[in-house]
């Protein structure tokens, strides 16, 4: 038979099925406020992907795992040497996390391949749904390294070395609870992805803002991340005369509020947040001597950020002079911009337009797994709103209407990418 519109035989997904799958995973690792907490490599954590596994063979994909615990689930296609198209996010969450945060991802991605069991669809491509491991980074350093060592960014025994505050190493623990397998990062049967499709909630207010049910997400900002130190002078906060201190804090206060300036400068897309801060000796009637905070910039294009950490290392050095102290700024963190792949955009857009949903062009103000993804394979991410914007909080929330939605944008997106062979 041959291939035939994808448009005219697609069903859609089956909504309540996949909120009562959220529903039931967000059980393992609940909280007491309607959150849960299930830190990476956890016993949380093995619990949750145990589930996982179980969904994808009751579904009759092959799992496998790679060296660092991501899991990959695989629903064959008709052609052999078809390379696959994928989907995917993570399970693991902050320790006061959401229901929806990576979960909506993965669970809308198994969704897809119970859809197409339902309706008896079998695509020329073969499909896969994944979970990468610690996109969080709540407990190991760095953030969605899975995906990362994937993409090739970190070597597979950079990552399994790494420790937690306890000492305990991501390789002790893949194999504590029986996620280290024996796949080799980034190798994929039939060659690397056609396609890559992750669906998010936005973790921000625009979507509900504008009241679209539909986010098509064109790329993600890129990020730098900084630690500053600003050395001054401890002393008597009664005999010292204000001319003749050295208060580190009050530098550090004219700093962060230069950063919250330096970023409105780069509307729309500039950001800049401090959301770290140590004061020495923190103590009510002692000036301080010492001030550690973090400064966080993200902007859409990487002269914007290069604008932003001039504009930063030309004022922190004034400011630090100003109140007679020192400063010290130590990059910590660069995440290129990341444009996704046109096709891939294109696609979800049209998707949302076959179904009638409307829906906005946004950029991702956070890191996804995508953004690694995109640097080995072509990418493209969906967003629904979440309720107030907000997440990486318990109390994070999104309507059933929207995750059904973006459950069917991702079914038509991956099966225009994969092609439908036949329906049986």
């Amino acid at each position: 038979m041959k291939p035939e519109a994808a448009s005219s035989l697609l069903p859609s997904i089956d909504g309540a099925r996949l909120w009562a799958s959220l529903m039931d995973l967000a059980q393992i690792g609940a909280t007491p406020k309607g959150g849960v907490c299930r830190i990476a490599l956890t016993d949380g954590d093995r619990a949750g992907r145990d589930q996982f596994v179980a969904w994808c063979k009751a579904a009759g994909l092959a799992v496998r795992i790679d060296e660092v615990g991501n899991i990959f689930a695989r629903r064959d296609g008709t052609d052999p040497a078809a390379r696959a198209v994928a989907t995917g996010s993570h399970i693991d969450t902050q320790p006061t996390g959401g229901k929806f945060d990576g979960n909506f991802g993965v669970l809308a991605g198994l969704e897809v391949m119970r859809t197409l069991n339902d309706q008896g669809i079998r695509t020329r491509a073969p499909l896969e749904v994944v979970v990468w491991t610690n996109e969080e980074g709540s407990r190991f350093t760095p953030v969605m390294m899975g995906s990362g060592a994937f993409a090739g960014v970190f070597a597979p025994d950079f990552i399994r070395s790494q420790k937690d505050v306890g000492g305990a190493t991501v390789g002790d623990e893949l194999a504590r609870i029986q996620y280290r397998g024996e796949q080799a990062c980034g190798d994929v049967p039939g060659g690397m992805y056609a396609g890559y499709f992750e669906a998010h909630i936005e973790q921000g207010p625009v979507l509900e803002d504008a009241q679209l049910p539909i986010g098509i997400v064109s790329g993600a900002l890129g990020q730098q991340w900084y630690d500053v130190t600003v050395t001054g002078m401890d002393a008597h906060a009664g005999p010292t005369p204000m001319p003749l201190r050295h208060d580190a804090m009050l530098a550090s206060a004219r700093m962060i509020d230069e950063v919250n300036r330096i970023a409105l400068a780069e509307a729309p897309h500039g950001r800049g947040t401090v959301g770290y801060v140590n004061v020495k000796p923190n103590s009510r009637n002692v000036i301080p001597g010492a001030v550690s905070f973090s400064v966080d910039f993200r902007n859409a294009a990487q002269d914007g950020l290069d604008r932003m950490d001039a504009a930063m290392r030309a004022s922190f050095p004034a400011i630090a002079a100003g109140c007679k102290c020192d400063v010290e700024i130590k990059q910590v963190v660069k995440f290129e911009p990341c444009a996704f792949d046109a096709a891939c955009v294109s696609s979800v857009r049209q998707a949302a337009q076959e179904l009638g949903l409307a829906h906005m062009d946004v950029v991702s103000g956070a890191g996804h797994d995508a953004v690694y993804v995109a640097q080995v394979a072509p990418a493209g991410m969906i967003f629904v709103p979440c309720k107030n914007g907000i997440s990486h909080n318990e109390i994070e929330d999104a309507l059933p209407e929207h995750i059904t939605a973006g459950g069917n944008v991702l079914l038509r997106a991956m099966l225009a990418m994969a092609g439908v062979e036949s329906r049986g």
